[in-house]
């Protein structure tokens, strides 16, 4: 549709473009004239731009409200080579406005609290001059998200994913010469970006397939001829739902890619946020909530889907119990929850897999900002207890082992981190409770395996988050950090009271009986599966976090937290096994072995013998036979007058000969 088209169907649709441009403007605006505005300048342009964003997503989901059935609004006519017509076109409809309401509405909090967390950051590592550089990546991170929801084609879908990779990639090396060997942030950046190119060449490719069998890359065009292409060529649809699902597997960390997002924790814990909560690898669950009309096509993919959604869930869950870092924990957490909303979207369930996908925005970014907080409290604390001394270098901000006792040192930052903790853990009737619950209730319909594992894995999520609660809020201070901790100024804290609230009420997007998200988005979405709530399920899922969070208190609760240096009350009793969960099962170890180290082999031995040897020799020996050529024929150019004509006659005598003998 055109601007005047869209704009009948409600004037603020035509507004939609705003969400992608307001936060280019405001990174144009830091870019240029960032280094006039100040600190306080620089954080309110970018949290302006975002937070404009967002208005715009609420003004397009109040028209929608009134329109259901929404639009696009084609901007230009982007590429038209032969079959190939691809506009750069905005889809204005239920499902791609949620997203951007997540997007914009968490991401606006996260960029208001990053202008008090990096005004220490920065100091913290000595470099104020890169605060601007922070918020210009932010902002192109948010413009980025925004291109790929509110796509209406697979193709400039593409674009946003691949300027979210890339916009990981610069913030999670934002101080790439930090970390271990001075490089340990680079190759955790590095990393991220490899591993996304393995899942964005599966997206790649199915985009491919897409256009080949279907003729466009347009949503509705696609969706529409989905059945038929089906039934004339179902092997189609198998293999791009397939290969779909090896982008997802990147882009949205799940077995057996995921292994990037945990070393993504190199950023600033703002990018965490970002990242884990409102960005980056909520972009997979999109990418098959929006592409369902495919995959109910082709019920194997979709099993697919659900076992590598519920295997990652309960996979990572493991792993979360072992971690010591404060944000790593998290990390393996938010792997797990992705594990649940893959596993829904999988299954059907898309409305309850988009509602997990909103609620878990909310407490995931309140857990990540939390533990900045956290973080912050700890080396203001490390700071004053080491005032004027030297050689402190070994002191871990993240460690949870170099905590203890903050609840009483920092207790804004304790109410709220405990809020987003039995959030996460899934405990009415916080939010956390009704989208998981959704989620299990499909499950159990669904396959009583998948409803085994997530199970499993929402008994463990309950016992990790109450080990960390444990850890760094109770019990003693176990260094001179967590004794002098302070708590974090009103331009942390306040984002966290905000998405506390949300954590505490968001579930009444999609309460039982009233079913608004899913009400919502039956406009979007061709087919779902209907929200339930099983009473049995329900107090399952209830007594089973209960559980959990009473373990954790058994282990690490009952007596005071143990002290610096001494063993995980786990390691004992679990032995073996408490070392695999330490050790993250050794699948990065594996990798190495089995890929990074054979590819590393292969490219000495094709620098050493096939660059250097063979490609470098053709090339010198080009340049040799030439020089010698030229050195040979330099005899020739002696400027003597007689040597030229004496050329030139035997030069007529050849042609009069062959001329004659023809």
């Amino acid at each position: 549709m055109s601007l005047n088209e869209i704009a009948s169907l409600h004037p603020f649709f035509q507004l939609a473009p705003l969400v992608v441009f307001l936060p280019v403007l405001g990174l144009l605006i830091n870019l240029l004239v960032g280094k006039r505005l100040g600190e306080k300048g620089i954080g309110a342009v970018a949290s302006l731009a975002t937070g404009g964003a967002f208005a715009v997503a609420v003004l397009l989901a109040v028209g929608l409200a009134q329109v259901s059935e929404g639009g696009t609004l084609t901007l230009a006519n982007w590429i038209n080579l032969g079959d190939l017509d691809v506009n750069w076109s905005f889809r204005i409809d239920t499902l791609s406005v949620l997203m951007m309401l997540v997007v914009s509405g968490v991401g606006t909090l996260i960029h208001i609290y990053s202008i008090g967390y990096m005004h220490s950051d920065v100091r913290h590592n000595e470099d104020p001059g890169r605060f601007r550089r922070f918020f210009v990546y932010l902002n192109l991170f948010i413009a980025f998200m925004m291109v790929l929801v509110s796509s209406d084609n697979f193709l400039m879908l593409f674009v946003g994913w691949e300027g979210v990779g890339l916009c990981s990639y610069l913030l999670i090396g934002f101080w790439f010469e930090k970390g271990a060997d001075g490089i340990g942030n680079a190759r955790a950046a590095k990393k991220a970006f490899v591993v996304n190119r393995i899942g964005d060449f599966g997206l790649l490719i199915a985009l491919f397939l897409l256009f080949y069998n279907f003729g466009t890359l347009n949503f509705t065009e696609i969706f529409a001829q989905a059945p038929a292409v089906a039934a004339a060529a179902p092997g189609a649809i198998m293999a791009i739902t397939l290969f779909m699902l090896l982008g997802v597997t990147g882009k949205s960390a799940q077995l057996p890619l995921y292994v990037w997002l945990p070393d993504a924790m190199a950023g600033p814990t703002p990018v965490s946020a970002l990242i884990h909560a409102a960005t980056m690898v909520t972009a997979g669950v999109y990418l098959v909530a929006r592409s369902q009309a495919l995959y109910f096509e082709v019920p194997a993919a979709q099993n697919a889907v659900m076992w590598v959604g519920a295997l990652t869930a309960l996979f990572a869950a493991t792993i979360a119990v072992g971690q010591y870092d404060i944000k790593k924990v998290l990390a393996y957490s938010t792997i797990s929850q992705l594990g649940f909303m893959v596993a829904a979207v999988g299954m059907g369930a898309t409305v309850a897999g988009m509602f997990h996908l909103t609620t878990h925005a909310f407490f995931k970014a309140l857990l990540f900002l939390g533990a900045g907080s956290v973080i912050l409290g700890v080396e203001h604390g490390h700071a004053h207890a080491h005032a004027g001394e030297h050689g402190h270098d070994s002191f871990d901000p993240q460690d949870m082992r170099e905590m203890g006792g903050l609840r009483k040192r920092m207790p804004l930052t304790f109410i709220v981190y405990l809020i987003g903790a039995l959030a996460l853990a899934g405990i009415a009737p916080l939010a956390g409770f009704f989208s998981k619950d959704e989620i299990l209730a499909a499950a159990n319909e669904k396959s009583i395996g998948v409803y085994v594992l997530l199970t499993a894995a929402a008994f463990l999520t309950a016992f990790y988050m109450g080990r960390q609660l444990l850890m760094v809020f109770f019990g003693k201070p176990r260094s001179g950090a967590s004794e002098k901790a302070a708590e974090s100024p009103l331009l942390v804290t306040l984002p966290l009271v905000i998405l506390a609230l949300l954590s505490v009420f968001g579930g009444a997007l999609n309460l039982p009986g009233s079913h608004l998200l899913e009400t919502w988005l039956e406009h979007s979405l061709a087919e779902t599966a209907p929200g339930q709530f099983v009473l049995t399920v329900a107090l399952i899922s209830i007594g089973i976090a209960l559980l959990g969070l009473l373990l954790a208190w058994l282990v690490y609760g009952r007596k005071p937290i143990f002290e610096k240096g001494q063993p995980d009350p786990l390691r004992r009793p679990l032995n073996g096994l408490f070392k695999a969960l330490e050790n993250k099962w050794w699948v990065d170890e594996f990798y190495h072995t089995v890929i990074v180290r054979p590819y590393q082999s292969i490219a000495k031995f094709s620098a050493g013998a096939v660059d250097q040897g063979v490609i470098d020799g053709v090339v010198n020996g080009m340049g040799s036979l030439v020089q010698s050529g030229a050195k040979a024929w330099r005899r020739y150019q002696n400027g003597y007058v007689r040597s030229y004509a004496l050329t030139i006659v035997f030069g007529v005598v050849l042609v009069i000969t062959y001329l004659v003998l023809r």
